[in-house]
């Protein structure tokens, strides 16, 4: 019978051969060791033999008895009659002579294995499901298959696949709506009118207000920064970051609904119902405040760095090369006259400061000298000056382009340290004098 979220091929191939078992599947499966040959030598007949070892080694591969025991791969009955010294197979039509022989043998499997039926099981079963759907909000069929692997690892014979599959439907479907009841009983009467209002599109405009959040700022720019700023400070009123949630609610879920919650449309979020619809919306305007303060900062960031640093640069880098034709002609000068100096002095005999000078002036006059030194030190700072003192001063010329946004900044974001940078404030408080 087809279920809700299982095709009709998956649900005909469940706990069922679907095609012959691959060499390696033989050979971990259909494998018969010495435990397995024990208890398969108890039977008299070579068809209550085989027939016996069938339904074994089928349990183990599918999971569970079938309903007819020789509805079976012909390779599984030759691996099986080739372990067992059994030529011909065929033998196995006889099995089934005796209605209760199956069935019999089907105990003493459950004995001798330690398989439990899954009534005996359900109830663990359930409550893994529960918390697997709880933790993690997987699709019913992931924790169907996924459930079907727990069953087989604890040693629990698969139900029908209906049972099976109505169960993990109902669990999951409970658990999804624990969690929206949860997330909506930590909003007060106004918390939910807000988020409800979101959905809504004033008069005036195109879209809803949570259409108008999630779209974000545009391009960086002075008049954007406010506006995000502006939305900023609209988001982080509602004040739903700073509320506590459930400790139970894992943050994963929370995650997953303001994914979902970024991308579906006003009209299908007015869809759900209110529980739903509420705890969406919580959770995707707790990511839209984060979101909305990292926009802020990085359009600041960027700010800074294309409007004030990188024009600041921009305009050393320009000054720096308009004065170079006129540096590079003032130090060739200076150099031509050390070099003239370089040379006097090395002909080892020693020479009066007059005649060093004379030797300097028939190479730069010393009128141009004064001037070459003049220019040079007016352009080329001192050793023990800071290097990026030129810009430094244009920055603070400019600061001006983004001053006017940092307390609005301040006031909009509420600035904190994490907890190494709490401690070393907490160290340096008494000494600044602040409480």
């Amino acid at each position: 019978m087809p279920v809700e979220f299982l095709s009709d091929g998956e649900a005909a191939a469940y706990g069922r051969f679907s095609g012959a078992p691959s060499q390696a599947e033989l050979e971990r499966f259909f494998y018969l060791d010495d435990a397995d040959r024990a208890l398969i030598a108890e039977r008299r007949g070579t068809h209550a033999r085989l027939g016996f070892a069938l339904q074994l080694t089928t349990a183990r591969y599918v999971g569970r008895f079938l309903t007819d025991p020789l509805d079976v791969p012909d390779e599984v009955l030759v691996y099986l009659g080739e372990q067992l010294g059994i030529e011909d197979v065929s033998q196995i039509g006889q099995y089934t002579e005796r209605r209760s022989t199956p069935f019999e043998h089907q105990d003493a499997i459950r004995k001798a294995y330690a398989l439990k039926e899954f009534s005996q099981a359900e109830a663990d079963f359930i409550a893994w499901a529960s918390a697997r759907a709880w933790n993690t909000g997987d699709g019913k069929k992931t924790i169907f298959y996924d459930g079907v692997t727990w069953l087989r690892t604890n040693k629990v014979l698969l139900p029908g696949v209906t049972t099976l599959a109505r169960l993990v439907a109902r669990v999951r479907d409970e658990a999804t709506d624990r969690l929206y009841d949860t997330l909506r009983e930590v909003l007060s009467p106004r918390q939910r009118v807000i988020l409800e209002m979101l959905l809504e599109v004033p008069e005036g405009r195109r879209s809803s207000d949570l259409e108008r959040w999630r779209k974000g700022p545009a391009a960086p720019s002075g008049r954007n920064l406010e506006k995000a700023l502006e939305l900023a400070a609209e988001i982080l009123g509602v004040g739903l970051g700073a509320m506590p949630l459930p400790p139970e609610v894992p943050h994963r879920r929370m995650v997953d609904l303001a994914r979902y919650g970024m991308q579906a449309t006003a009209t299908a979020l007015r869809r759900h119902g209110p529980s739903r619809q509420l705890a969406t919306l919580l959770a995707t305007v707790i990511y839209l405040e984060g979101k909305a303060v990292d926009d802020c900062l990085e359009m600041l960031d960027l700010l800074v760095t294309t409007e004030l640093v990188g024009k600041a640069e921009t305009a050393t880098d320009k000054e720096r090369v308009r004065q170079h034709p006129k540096l590079a002609k003032h130090s060739a000068t200076l150099a031509a006259a050390v070099e003239t100096l370089l040379e006097v002095t090395e002909y080892g005999e020693e020479l009066r400061l007059d005649q060093m000078w004379e030797a300097i002036d028939a190479i730069v006059p010393r009128r141009e000298l004064r001037e070459a030194v003049a220019a040079v030190t007016e352009m080329v700072p001192p050793p023990d000056v800071d290097a990026d003192g030129e810009m430094r001063a244009l920055l603070a010329s400019r600061i001006a382009t983004v001053s006017g946004f940092l307390k609005t900044l301040t006031t909009v974001i509420e600035f904190g340290a994490n907890a190494e940078g709490a401690r070393g404030d907490e160290a340096v408080a008494p000494a600044a004098g602040r409480p």
